[in-house]
């Protein structure tokens, strides 16, 4: 049977497909909760019109769950999403974080579904690094002190890991950023027919959050 991704686009749950590709698991499905809370706990709100462009060169099917994001509750509308899908198991992209990978696994639980989750506890370090190797992702969204907007639209290399590590260094913010510290999007992946590509972009800055905006996907 096939399975089902969990993705905004960013780069832990797109390398997480990569993966479960690897190990030989049939990929159908391709599925984005969209947010309209900002704040939500469990979802990325940031370029996600990239998401079906992603599904459409991947040739999958995409998958819109439209969630409230209240906290907790957006869980339900997950549910419910992945509750209408003959599938055999979810993909997710958690490293650390126990608050969405124990959610995600209690909601397959409960759908008796299997739950892959490949990078959980991954070093860091490394994480980046094959991201930087088989991938193209850049960062979208910084919201953390020492991340500022000359930060948007770096792509993941040798230099961007060198001056992540630098902040984790005097910061304290997780290097894979799974605190929220910044979001990514990928641009191109082994799985990927062909890179995607937008026609236009700007950056949204608030004293705590910058943004890079990004239009016209393809």
């Amino acid at each position: 049977m096939s399975w089902a991704a969990l993705t905004s686009g960013g780069k832990d749950s797109i390398l997480s497909i990569q993966k479960a590709i690897d190990s030989g698991k049939e990929v159908e499905y391709i599925v984005t909760a969209r947010p309209d809370n900002k704040d939500s706990y469990m979802f990325h709100s940031a370029n996600l019109d990239a998401v079906p462009v992603i599904a459409e060169v991947a040739g999958m099917k995409y998958v819109e769950i439209r969630t409230h994001g209240r906290k907790e509750e957006e869980l339900l509308d997950l549910e419910a999403g992945l509750a209408g899908l003959d599938v055999e198991g979810v993909i997710a992209g958690a490293i650390e974080s126990v608050y969405q990978a124990k959610r995600v696994k209690d909601i397959t639980d409960r759908l008796k579904l299997s739950l892959f989750t490949p990078l959980w506890h991954m070093n860091t370090e490394m994480l980046l690094t094959e991201v930087s190797k088989r991938m193209d992702a850049i960062i979208i969204v910084t919201a953390a002190e020492g991340l500022d907007e000359q930060f948007l639209g770096a792509h993941f290399d040798d230099n961007l890991i060198k001056r992540l590590k630098e902040v984790a260094r005097t910061r304290s913010i997780n290097l894979a950023g799974e605190g929220g510290e910044y979001e990514t999007l990928t641009l191109n992946a082994p799985f990927y027919s062909r890179p995607i590509t937008y026609e236009f972009s700007e950056i949204r800055s608030s004293p705590d959050r910058h943004e890079l905006v990004l239009g016209g996907f393809t």
